[in-house]
């Protein structure tokens, strides 16, 4: 699992305490109801013993409402300082660990990480030759992130045969409108793959428009495109299927991009100067030089280990005495202070089930730049 982290950065800047919850927000039993109505109670009582703010407890107790209308199981995230409710998400599929309702030095993002998981950008294009929908959607979010539709030229939009010189002059205008149409569908989808940074593109729909589209689509937008057989413009495509073959794609994409993080990691073991890290003292330090592009870490594990955060740079320290002069905000799981470290030095995170990592190695990372040789000792 991966998640870009920059955007929660400016998050994990600013001061403490924070209140975390994640739990789960299903309904539509009568056991998950049952369960919707005393969480608030739950939720209050667990705080309370925590020391949390009344503020921060109101925020929470409003946050924190049942997921009514969404297929269960879902869980909810929901992070809160100051009264204010920072983050608030709903996320789809049974829990991925436990239930956390905690009050913390610095926000615990490991439970929506991990809920999440790879959750890259895909974009579905349902093409027809008068114009067609362009969907922007996330691997692990329910839903639609933006919807775009093009309204192309529907002027002679059919082929109709009426015989001699006629049929050739209308049969080319109907040609070109198509192109037209493709072309104009084909920039409004290059516009949104370019500007989400879109892994995948999926372009179903009319057949000769899926050809006319792709065949205008750009260099990058190509790259990332697969054609589903399924004409879902028209209504006579089952929906369920098209949906079973997007999800076959989007896994398909995520597990190929998982296996290459492993491949580079695995292509550094017994080199000179490894342009990796493995080992918490060694992530520490190499998180501590911002020298990390990646962290890789095992998704149970490090939870008996503890480190420091700190106020700035380095942002993270396995002792007082390694600050650096950055001010100590206090200790932490060794897990959260990684990847709040990694979000604070614009790296990338992927949580691992266990037996991913070698025998023995809990976590590891790739670097910018290769680490040097070993100093002697005097």
């Amino acid at each position: 699992m991966a998640e870009q982290l920059n955007s929660y950065a400016e998050l994990y800047k600013k001061p403490g305490p924070w209140t975390t919850v994640y739990v789960d927000a299903s309904t539509g039993t009568v056991d998950t109801l049952r369960a919707g109505d005393v969480l608030p109670d739950r939720v209050r009582e667990v705080l309370s013993g925590q020391g949390v703010s009344k503020p921060d407890l109101r925020a929470v107790e409003e946050a924190i409402a049942p997921a009514t209308g969404l297929p269960a199981p879902v869980s909810r995230y929901v992070l809160v300082r100051d009264g204010i409710v920072e983050v608030n998400e709903v996320l789809p599929g049974p829990m991925t660990g436990p239930e956390k309702i905690s009050v913390e030095t610095v926000p615990d993002l490991i439970p929506l990480i991990k809920q999440r998981g790879d959750d890259f950008p895909y974009v579905v294009a349902e093409v027809g030759r008068d114009g067609g929908e362009i969907r922007l959607q996330y691997a692990r979010r329910s839903g639609v992130a933006e919807e775009h539709a093009v309204e192309g030229d529907r002027e002679n939009l059919k082929k109709v045969p009426t015989g001699g010189w006629e049929q050739g002059r209308r049969q080319h205008r109907t040609e070109e409108i198509w192109r037209k149409n493709a072309d104009e569908i084909a920039g409004a989808i290059d516009k949104v793959v370019r500007s989400c940074g879109a892994r995948l593109l999926i372009v179903a729909g009319d057949i000769r428009a899926r050809e006319l589209v792709v065949d205008q689509l750009s260099e990058a937008s190509r790259a990332i495109e697969a054609t589903v057989e399924s004409h879902t413009r028209t209504g006579g495509a089952d929906p369920k299927a098209f949906q079973e073959e997007v999800s076959r794609l989007v896994a398909e994409v995520w597990a190929k991009q998982q296996q290459v993080i492993l491949d580079r990691l695995a292509e550094q073991q017994g080199q000179s100067h490894p342009v990796s890290a493995t080992g918490f003292g060694n992530v520490v330090a190499a998180l501590q030089q911002a020298q990390v592009e990646r962290l890789i870490l095992e998704d149970t594990s490090l939870v008996d280990h503890d480190a420091f955060v700190l106020d700035q740079e380095p942002w993270i320290a396995t002792q007082k005495s390694d600050a650096l002069g950055g001010r100590v905000l206090g200790s932490t799981p060794a897990p959260s202070a990684m990847v709040r470290a990694a979000a604070l030095t614009d790296a990338k995170v992927s949580l691992v089930p266990p037996g991913v990592l070698n025998p023995g190695t809990k976590v590891a990372a790739l670097l910018r730049w290769p680490t040097g040789p070993d100093v002697p000792h005097a």
